[in-house]
């Protein structure tokens, strides 16, 4: 290996870290943004149904977008974010330089994008020498949610929640049914939660006409009868204020655990239009409730 192969390679290896630092400093204010994507954080989030082998493929480097192990060395344009990274860099970037054929690296893909399992530093260097594709061995985490490529963990969620409504919204027509097309929350997952409320609601109901209805009917039925009128006293306790930034659908969810909470302690008759009452009115049910929702906003917050 020539002396000036190895120069030439620290000297990259300084100018992507000058790069990853002035990137830093362009988004002091916002850390996140250049944060590189966990893929355990995202297998959370989008919750793949199972794995493929693909085998060998030919990727572009803009759809590598994070990492399973080593996100924290390297930031959302795989920029390395420390030094002790230089010698193992370097040497990825003299092979690149010499032009040395290395092993390919392995992928996972997942919702259309790529997480490096192994050769994050190959990556790297390649993202950073202008290499638009890399060969990889690629294994795919099944999911039917498709990410765009500047996602990031500041907006992953959101575009997971966004699935989610156009999911609920086209399998259930809810909003064609009760004319609502702004049933919205902050935490994925929060649709399937009232798709089970209804299909619970449905239930009884069932019981008492004696006889079975139709999904449309327990719909406009629990969107009347439940969550509106549930709504409507969230809205006057000014609950919705105390946590800007959260909908009234997250609300409504964990109005529903209060009063599973309270018909534990009042009994199964407890109604559910008294909880946001009960917590308003009583200090120490509204201060436990304000406690358990700032955790868990808190700690939602951070997953990503």
């Amino acid at each position: 290996m020539s002396d000036y192969i190895k120069t030439k390679a620290e000297e990259d290896f300084s100018k992507a870290r000058n790069k990853a630092l002035l990137y830093e400093i362009q988004n002091f204010l916002k850390p996140e943004k250049r944060k590189m994507l966990s893929l355990n954080d995202v297998k959370k989030i989008l919750k793949p149904t199972g794995e493929v082998y693909i085998g060998m493929k030919t990727v572009p480097i803009s759809k590598i977008v994070g990492s399973e192990g080593r996100y924290k060395d390297f930031d959302n344009h795989f920029l390395p974010k420390a030094n002790h990274l230089k010698q193992r860099w370097a040497r990825v970037d003299e092979a690149h330089l010499s032009d040395i054929q290395l092993p390919p690296v392995v992928l996972y893909e997942l919702g259309g994008l790529y997480f490096v399992r192994d050769g994050n530093h190959r990556v790297s260097v390649a993202r950073m020498q202008g290499v638009s594709f890399i060969d990889a061995e690629v294994i795919s985490l099944q999911s039917e949610i498709m990410l765009p490529e500047n996602v990031n963990p500041e907006t992953l969620r959101s575009e997971v929640i966004k699935y989610e409504k156009r999911l609920f919204y086209t399998e259930t027509s809810f909003g064609d049914i009760t004319d609502d097309w702004e049933l919205n929350f902050t935490t994925p997952g929060s649709y399937d939660v009232i798709y089970d409320h209804i299909q619970g609601h449905k239930y009884f109901i069932s019981q008492d006409a004696g006889k079975e209805i139709t999904f449309q009917e327990a719909t406009l039925s629990w969107y009347t009868n439940v969550y509106k009128p549930v709504l409507d006293v969230i809205k006057g306790t000014k609950l919705v204020r105390k946590f800007p930034g959260r909908t009234s659908g997250d609300l409504y969810i964990w109005v529903i655990r209060k009063w599973d909470e309270l018909k534990k302690k009042y009994g199964v008759e407890y109604p559910l239009t008294e909880v946001p009452k009960e917590i308003e009115n009583n200090p120490k049910e509204k201060k436990k409730f304000f406690n358990t929702l700032k955790s868990f906003f808190k700690k939602d917050s951070l997953d990503l």
